[in-house]
């Protein structure tokens, strides 16, 4: 499961597909969506500061300062300003003409209307020229600093021209002109620090456009460290919701729901109950995991995110068959290349003690105790002789020539050959197939694996009707099938259960010990594996194995 994360929207043309800094810079006519965003709120402060002036002259009348020298001019003005506000809208919503072209035209309007507005007020000593103040902030802003001077230079411009028409056309005061050159003093104050600002702010979003990468590519990084890991992972936040997993994990502990928080509890009860457990006491220790619906036997480390335990944890999930099987190849191969060449140099002089003692046999004993003492000789050469043969396999185990056939058929032949040589009634083994399914398999070798499983079935059931049950049914992967041996004997207790597949391990006194690991060997080599699920009543060895 992959575990439930955020989808990324990533650039295709840079490293390891993801955006980079410059995708965050308008370059050309492309500007993001939070330039536009920003130009949208500037055309709503206009349109509101225009409507509020249009409504305070309609409500307040001649009591109003504003438009002293000319209200109809004014009141014109106003509307003119609205109407441009509301414009702005429509132009910003359909993105044409372009950004910087929309910034200038509107910046514009804004010096135009306001000057106007100040003229029809009596000029500067109106106050309406400090609007302008916090047009050319907004504009420095928005635009991260680019032609802020311009607009600061066009608004100084057109008061100082203003005022020159008062004092040339309506008797304005020459004095006034120091309060003009102060406004337009605190225009450019404005808009140089505007400027810093905006600078200021693009540094800041191009290192956190940076950061983003760099965060990006660390996720993709150890996303990819996380699937190739032969170990399972799983990330816990504090809650216990699974924030993170990869194939391996599911693979180990069983396909995860595909829901947006997943409880760990929910997912596997037996591994939260562990991490409860650590939580409390880091130092404690757990005996290995068997997973219900993939049989793998796991063992669970629990690594926390951070200094308190409380919080997040990364939980690895070992698979110890896997360790074990690796374990017991290592120890094989030495031990193989021994046991190959005595198991030779045995079979000459095994095979004369055997014959010699078949000799003597058949003379007359003396009396009961050499008859009995004869017959342990020959036992125990038949034992030896099996025994090298199971060693000699060893080393055919990858010999496999598969060939595709009927499994029914193949089952039901071999239930009459087993029960006719075994000497048994056809009773006791019976063969229950829910699918009729054409395997790839080394027939010889199949035939030995359930000689094996069937074999260690008679020797523990009760002998009954159906003590012993040859059961085939689908597999829960796709394109396989499950072949079970199940038998009502008193099964196999548990501390015995972790050895079943070790070399050389049996319970049986005139047992090798090589049965089922031989088994699982040769169910490798033919892409088959063999394990054992635990019952109530009795044992169950399954082979799965692929259809064709």
């Amino acid at each position: 499961m992959t575990s439930p994360l955020a989808d990324e929207t990533m650039s295709a043309g840079s490293p390891l597909g993801m955006a980079t800094p410059a995708d965050f810079v308008p370059s050309g006519s492309e500007y993001p969506d939070s330039y536009w965003r920003s130009l949208l709120y500037f055309s709503g402060y206009r349109l509101a500061v225009a409507t509020v002036l249009l409504i305070a002259t309609a409500i307040l009348g001649q009591s109003l300062l504003f438009g002293s020298w000319n209200r109809p001019l004014f009141v014109s003005g106003c509307v003119a300003y609205v109407v441009f506000a509301a414009v702005g809208f429509g132009t910003i919503a359909a993105r044409r003409p372009s950004f910087p072209a929309q910034l200038v035209i509107q910046v514009s309007g804004d010096v135009l209307f306001i000057v106007l507005l100040l003229h029809a007020s009596g000029g500067i000593s109106s106050g309406l020229g400090l609007l302008l103040l916090a047009n050319l902030a907004a504009a420095g802003i928005i635009s991260r600093g680019r032609l802020t001077l311009f607009f600061a230079s066009l608004a100084s411009v057109a008061v100082l021209l203003e005022h020159t028409y008062e004092v040339l056309f309506f008797y304005g005061s020459y004095t006034m002109y120091l309060q003009a050159g102060l406004l337009s003093i605190g225009y450019f104050a404005t808009a140089w620090l505007a400027h810093a600002l905006a600078k200021r702010a693009t540094a800041s979003e191009r290192l956190a456009a940076q950061r983003e990468v760099d965060l990006a590519s660390m996720s993709q990084v150890s996303q990819l460290v996380m699937q190739d890991m032969q170990d399972g992972v799983i990330v816990v936040d504090a809650k216990g919701v699974i924030r993170q997993m990869n194939a391996r994990a599911e693979e180990l502990l069983g396909p995860a729901p595909k829901v947006r928080d997943l409880y760990l509890k929910e997912y596997n009860s037996g591994l939260a109950s562990r991490l409860a457990r650590w939580r409390e006491n880091p130092e404690a220790g757990f005996d290995p995991l068997r997973t219900i619906l993939t049989q793998k036997v796991t063992a669970a480390r629990f690594v926390p995110v951070g200094m308190r335990h409380s919080q997040g944890v990364v939980i690895f999930i070992e698979d110890l068959t896997r360790i074990q099987m690796q374990a017991q190849q290592m120890k094989l191969v030495s031990l193989g290349r021994l046991t190959a060449n005595i198991a030779h140099e045995i079979r000459n002089p095994l095979s004369a003690i055997n014959h010699a003692t078949e000799l003597l046999q058949e003379e007359q004993a003396e009396n009961e105790t050499q008859r009995r003492l004869l017959q342990i000789i020959h036992d125990n050469a038949k034992r030896l002789d099996r025994m090298v043969q199971d060693v000699l396999r060893l080393n055919r185990r990858d010999r496999a020539v598969r060939e595709t056939f009927s499994l029914g058929d193949f089952l039901r032949n071999f239930s009459s050959q087993f029960c006719e040589i075994e000497k048994i009634s056809p009773e006791i083994i019976r063969v229950e197939l829910s699918v009729g399914a054409n395997v790839s398999f080394d027939r010889s070798h199949l035939n030995q694996v359930m000689w094996n499983l069937c074999r260690n079935a008679l020797r523990y059931c009760r002998r009954e009707t159906g003590s012993v049950r040859v059961v085939v049914r689908a597999g829960t992967a796709p394109g396989t099938v499950e072949l079970s041996v199940i038998d009502d004997g008193p099964g196999i207790a548990e501390p015995l259960r972790a050895h079943l597949f070790e070399p050389f391990f049996t319970t049986a006194s005139a047992g090798t010990g090589l049965g089922l690991y031989i088994a699982r060997e040769v169910c490798d080599a033919n892409g088959a594996s063999l394990s054992y699920v635990e019952r109530a009543v009795g044992a169950q060895f399954t082979v799965v194995m692929k259809t064709v």
